[in-house]
């Protein structure tokens, strides 16, 4: 039998990232100035990044060495482990074996620090010393504050509105680390102070905070900006999860059907699936199938189009070839907040619109439906965000049921919502709202 919990030990954490760019079948569209709208190259982005992340950023190399330092820090919580979801299978009466990989355990609860550690150590290295970003459900503000203060770095947060208000815990972590944080949009930036001059009750969006933080950014000699998605080198840094998960399933002598994870901008689903790809780009694993689930109320994936936008709502950033709402899409205040992005990574649209990865959304209310019911099996009660990938989870379990085939399921359990219970409150007292 398959042990219930698999574990790696220390010596297993990776050496190095997967990066995807080396295997996709098709290059990549370049992104383009904001003004111009012409291509631009890595020099454009070093305002606000500093030049290693930037060389990650368009790396050809398929693997990129993991510093020492970052490795050490990462023996904080990594590898993580892999579960077998016996309870949650006898749960839903499936054939279908389900596994998934419990980034919960890190010490900010989430998938998020582990981008976070590596950038933080690529600033200090080059002598930042402050980051500046923003957050959504607050699970990246919380990453980068941990990071900056294991590192060594100031950090300032601008927090999405409604979460600032949804999520006093999440912000009370950041102060614990020692950054400060301001509710986006403020008055502290030029880009706040015209979002707050049209709506004075604007709820914000991750489009105006990253705007904010960007802004902040580039007018400080000492500051650098922080990103805790989308972009290439993010995605590259959460890899660990996928290449860790890889020796974990074969571990438990099974290899993944479906592969799941939540989505927003990218950095989680791409990581757990991006090292399992690598097998379907190559002809090993034909059938693999990888979903990226999303909010209903914010699926660009589903429901945006892919063409060339803004990263943020001010149109600060270099336009990028994306799945996209519009850069002023401004979401429903979903209790989600980590989904709330009206974009997608490029990478993952890029796959998206290759027919290699796919995408579904589903509306609130049966997400947290299925998230009591993963609660009530294996005990751990999901992030909101994380809850999307476990509602995709029991619909492609029961299907498996109905086809009578024993279909291996892996998914991401990205965060752990135990901030979050204001959340489940509303939907356990039938107040949520899809």
């Amino acid at each position: 039998m398959t042990d219930t919990k698999i574990t790696l030990p220390e010596n297993e954490i990776p050496t190095h990232f997967y990066n995807i760019v080396p295997d996709l079948p098709t290059p990549m569209p370049p992104p383009l100035h904001p003004v111009t709208r012409e291509p631009i190259g890595p020099e454009a982005l070093a305002p606000i990044f500093p030049a290693s992340l930037i060389a990650q950023e368009v790396s050809q190399e398929r693997m990129i060495a993991i510093p020492d330092q970052v490795r050490d820090i990462y023996r904080l919580y990594r590898p993580t482990p892999v579960f077998r979801a016996r309870a949650f299978e006898e749960a839903l009466d499936t054939p279908a074996r389900i596994y998934y990989k419990s980034e919960h355990v890190s010490p900010i609860g989430s998938h998020k620090l582990n981008t976070a550690i590596m950038q933080a150590y690529a600033n200090k290295q080059e002598g930042v010393k402050r980051l500046a970003t923003e957050t959504g459900a607050g699970q990246w503000g919380s990453a980068l504050s941990c990071a900056c203060r294991l590192i060594g770095l100031d950090c300032m947060v601008y927090m999405v509105r409604i979460s600032y208000d949804q999520k006093p815990y999440r912000r009370i972590m950041m102060k614990t680390y020692g950054a400060d944080i301001v509710a986006s949009p403020s008055n502290l930036t030029a880009a706040g102070r015209a979002i707050l001059a049209a709506d004075p009750d604007s709820p914000g969006s991750l489009g105006i905070a990253i705007s904010e933080a960007v802004e902040d950014a580039a007018q400080r000699d000492d500051s650098k900006y922080a990103l805790g998605s989308v972009l290439n080198h993010v995605l590259l840094h959460q890899t660990i999860i996928g290449q860790e998960a890889l020796k974990q399933m074969e571990l438990a002598g099974d290899y993944p059907d479906i592969l799941i994870g939540c989505h927003g901008g990218g950095s989680n689903f791409a990581g757990l699936v991006f090292p399992f790809l690598r097998d379907k780009l190559s002809g090993a694993r034909k059938g693999l199938r990888a979903i990226a689930v999303e909010p209903a109320s914010c699926p660009s994936l589903t429901g945006g189009t892919r063409e060339y936008d803004f990263g943020d709502t001010a149109g600060l950033t270099p336009l990028m070839m994306m799945h996209t709402l519009g850069h002023t899409f401004m979401p429903a205040p979903l209790h989600a907040g980590g989904l709330r992005y009206h974009g997608s990574a490029p990478l993952v649209s890029h796959l998206l619109a290759a027919g290699i990865v796919e995408a579904e959304a589903y509306n609130q209310r049966e997400v947290f439906e299925s998230a009591v019911r993963f609660a009530r099996s294996e005990g751990t009660i999901p992030a909101p965000e994380s809850a999307h990938a476990i509602h995709s989870v029991v619909r492609h379990a029961l299907a498996a049921r109905e086809s009578g085939e024993a279909k291996v399921i892996l998914f991401n359990l990205s965060g752990h919502g135990l901030f979050d219970l204001a959340a489940y409150e509303s939907f356990l007292g039938g107040k949520m709202a899809d």
